[in-house]
C-alpha cells in the first residue's frame, strides 16, 4: 500500500465497524426476523425492517411486544445478538475488502488505530477473535455499548484518547448519517464515508467517500 495524501497529518484513526469493517447489516435483518418470529409468531415485513434503524435493541423488541418486562427484553436482545454471532460463522462472513491491507499498513508504519462500535461486549468480543484483530490492534483500546455512552460524540473521544490521538488530527471511518454527525459534534475535522452503494448521498462533513478500503491503496 502507498501511502495517499488522505493520511497526511493524521497521528491516528478510528473506525466504526459494522457497516464500515464488515457488511453485515443483511445478517441484521435475518436474525431480527428470526427473533420476531419467537415473539409475534411471524416473520419482519420489508416495512418493518426498515424501521428497524437507528434504533437499539430494546425500542426494537418493545415494539413488537410492549407487555414483556425489563429482564425479558434483555433476555431477547442477547437472543437477537446471538443469532446474528451465528450467521456471521455460517456465512463465513469477511472483513469488507482491502481491510487486511489497510491494517497491515497502518501497524507497519506505527500508526496507531482502534473501534468505536455501538455493538455490545458479547459482539466486540466475538468479534476480536473471529476477525483475529488482536494481530493489529489492542483489544483494551476497543470503545463499545458499555451502558455508559448516550450516543457516539463521548465514545469517539475516548478512542482517540486510548490511542494516545488528539481528536484534531485522528480520521474517523463511518457508514452510518448518525455516527459522522457525531464524530462532526465531537470535534473531528477527518471523517471519511464508507458508501453502501455508488449512488448513497455523500454526507456533509466528510473529507471524502469511498465503497470500500480498495480504493485509498
Amino acid at each position: 500500500m502507498n501511502k495517499k495524501n488522505w493520511l497526511d497529518g493524521i497521528t491516528g484513526i478510528v473506525f466504526d465497524f459494522n457497516g464500515t469493517l464488515v457488511f453485515d447489516a443483511h445478517l441484521h435483518v435475518l436474525s431480527w426476523s428470526e427473533i420476531s418470529l419467537m415473539l409475534t409468531g411471524k416473520e419482519m415485513s420489508e416495512e418493518e425492517n426498515r424501521q428497524l434503524s437507528g434504533k437499539n435493541n430494546a425500542v426494537i423488541i418493545q415494539m413488537m411486544r410492549p407487555e414483556l418486562t425489563p429482564e425479558q427484553n434483555k433476555e431477547y436482545s442477547l437472543k437477537k445478538e446471538a443469532v446474528y454471532r451465528k450467521m456471521v460463522v455460517e456465512q463465513n462472513l469477511p472483513l469488507v475488502p482491502g481491510t487486511i491491507d489497510l491494517f497491515d499498513y497502518l501497524k507497519q508504519n506505527n500508526i496507531p488505530f482502534t473501534i468505536a462500535s455501538a455493538s455490545i461486549k458479547e459482539n466486540i468480543d466475538f468479534f476480536v477473535e473471529y476477525f483475529h484483530l488482536s494481530n493489529w490492534m489492542n483489544p483494551e483500546n476497543i470503545r463499545y455499548d458499555d451502558g455508559t455512552y448516550a450516543d457516539k460524540i463521548q465514545m469517539f473521544k475516548d478512542a482517540a484518547a486510548a490511542i494516545g490521538s488528539p481528536v484534531e488530527s485522528t480520521l474517523i471511518f463511518e457508514d452510518s448519517p448518525t455516527g459522522i454527525r457525531c464524530a462532526h459534534e465531537a470535534g473531528f475535522k477527518h471523517i471519511i464515508q464508507i458508501k453502501k452503494d455508488k449512488n448513497s448521498p455523500s454526507i456533509d462533513h466528510t473529507k471524502m467517500s469511498i465503497l470500500d478500503f480498495t480504493e485509498l491503496q
